[in-house]
């Protein structure tokens, strides 16, 4: 059962889906696109295309993925831990789904289908389908981290696009050398969310009731940058 960190986002479609969408794009309506999901206050798209023993293993018939990632606030996540807390991270959360309800219907309007993968929808792993697109890593903290940062959050948007630019690599898998030799979060745990073979106990971690943000404001990733902590990195596997 997963333990809800936030609660259900309204249906916020204006547009339906067209009857015969289109299943490719251009490079114009792309760039018109990410200039759409970046003036909606998301910091940038990534894309998954989900392959066949994945739609096998969680029993879906769908393939073409948009993730809008998001920021989340700075200001919110150096609170005290409380439910007053996770009440401003539930309203974040809020506002940023009905914005992706929006660009659903902007690539409806255009006639691709589009559909809000809903985050708390438990038929399909989200960060599953993340990892899918090679843009991301998990980290030990079990956080879903993009280059951008691990301060991100994310909706997904099911489209008829088939053409995305999808990676076909992913260069983020040394984050797992580099976590299993720093294991900060573990080690600093207030609430000792961690088992005895440093797996997250997610019934104990308190994020999903007073929005504890601990083990993400202390990450290297978030404290100096992606970059910063790989130049750091390389130069120590060069010795």
């Amino acid at each position: 059962m997963r333990i809800r960190y936030h609660h259900p986002i309204p249906n916020f479609y204006k547009v339906e889906n067209p009857v015969n969408p289109l299943t490719s794009t251009s490079d114009d309506f792309l760039n018109e696109f990410n200039e759409l999901v970046l003036n909606k206050g998301f910091i940038g798209v990534s894309y998954s295309k989900l392959s066949d023993d994945f739609k096998k293993e969680w029993d879906i018939g769908w393939d073409n993925i948009l993730i809008l990632k998001y920021e989340m606030s700075e200001d919110i996540l150096k609170m005290e831990n409380s439910k007053e807390k996770a009440i401003l991270e539930d309203e974040e959360f809020q506002n940023v789904g009905k914005k992706t309800f929006e660009i659903a219907d902007f690539l409806r309007q255009n006639n691709y289908n589009a559909d809000l993968i809903h985050p708390l929808d438990d038929r399909v792993s989200l960060r599953s389908i993340a990892m899918q697109s090679n843009d991301c890593i998990i980290t030990r903290s079990n956080m879903c981290m993009f280059k951008e940062g691990v301060n991100l959050g994310f909706f997904m948007i099911k489209t008829s696009i088939e053409n995305l630019p999808y990676k076909k690599e992913n260069d983020m898998l040394w984050v797992e050398d580099f976590c299993s030799t720093c294991g900060i979060c573990i080690d600093r745990c207030p609430e000792n969310a961690f088992d005895e073979n440093e797996k997250l106990l997610r019934k104990v971690c308190t994020a999903h009731k007073e929005g504890c943000s601990r083990c993400m404001l202390i990450c290297p990733f978030f404290k100096q940058g992606y970059e910063k902590v790989k130049k750091r990195y390389d130069r120590k596997q060069a010795r």
